[in-house]
């Protein structure tokens, strides 16, 4: 194959801020490498799950007969036929709303934090106590809380999402500028860049990848603890939905469900990490 051919089917891509030419049979391989390995999970994930059906009995659903329920689910998941029978793609989407509020306003608290705890002595000795205790705090703890505070059950399910998706971006955020190296504060000093060049320029590039394993981390987080919040909130959401469905005595749509949790979560994390992705450094040699 000419130089010329080569070219025609080499793809660019962006990595670590350069433009790379990356083979189109490379980039299939990877796509059917991903593909055969999800596959391959999903047969593993069936047999344990066709094994315990077998010994549990038909108390639970086996895969078959779940999966013709999902894809019921799946095939008309907008419909809405009052509050309390709502599709399954609008519970999602109202769990998804309830997410990236409280994630949004968890990261605008959680990087400056993160930043005081990492820049200042002084302020990490004052705060992080305060951090460690409330880290391990248990989400559903927050619930009363948020629901005193806020009047509203949704809102106290957001409060949840917010005050639970703090602590690994506050804390990876605060490693990433306290290990800034020496040799990058003594350029700054030595070129007298003032603070807002000197977090332009060296405290941002360093911290970036540290902060954004955290807000990956609190991503997650957050779509594990909405789940059991809209449990105890009620009215919509998929945490709610899978809550009706056991009240129904309705195992197969509360399978369902938690496969759909899955997925959006997978989705959410492989977001979160095309993203990073951009914004890795090149190794040096």
């Amino acid at each position: 194959m000419s130089a010329l051919s080569e070219q025609r089917v080499a793809v660019g891509l962006r990595i670590g801020g350069r433009h790379v030419e990356v083979p189109a049979a490379k980039i299939a391989r990877s796509i059917a490498v991903n593909v055969g390995s999800m596959m391959a999970a999903a047969a593993i994930l069936g047999f344990i799950w066709a094994m315990a059906t077998a010994t549990v009995g038909d108390d639970l659903p086996g895969p078959v007969v779940t999966m013709k329920t999902f894809l019921s689910l799946i095939s008309d998941p907008f419909y809405d036929r009052g509050p309390n029978d709502k599709g399954i793609g609008l519970q999602l989407a109202a769990s998804l709303w309830r997410v990236f509020r409280g994630f949004a306003v968890g990261t605008v608290v959680a990087i400056p934090l993160g930043v005081l705890l990492g820049a200042n002595a002084v302020t990490r000795r004052i705060l992080d106590p305060i951090v460690q205790v409330l880290r391990p705090v248990s989400p559903l703890a927050w619930f009363p809380i948020g629901l005193v505070t806020l009047k509203s059950a949704p809102d106290a399910a957001v409060f949840v999402v917010f005050i639970t998706s703090l602590w690994p971006t506050v804390i990876n955020t605060a490693f990433g500028v306290s290990s800034i190296p020496q040799s990058h504060r003594n350029v700054a000093r030595v070129f007298e860049f003032s603070p807002a060049t000197y977090v332009r320029r060296v405290m941002l590039p360093h911290s970036l990848p540290h902060i954004l394993v955290g807000l990956r981390l609190s991503l997650g987080i957050a779509w594990v603890v909405i789940v059991a919040a809209e449990m105890l909130s009620g009215g919509t959401g998929i945490g709610f939905y899978v809550w009706d469905a056991w009240n129904a005595l309705d195992l197969q749509r509360v399978i369902s469900a938690i496969l759909l949790i899955g997925i959006v979560g997978l989705l959410l994390d492989r977001m979160v990490s095309i993203i990073a992705r951009r914004f890795e450094y090149p190794e040096v040699p």
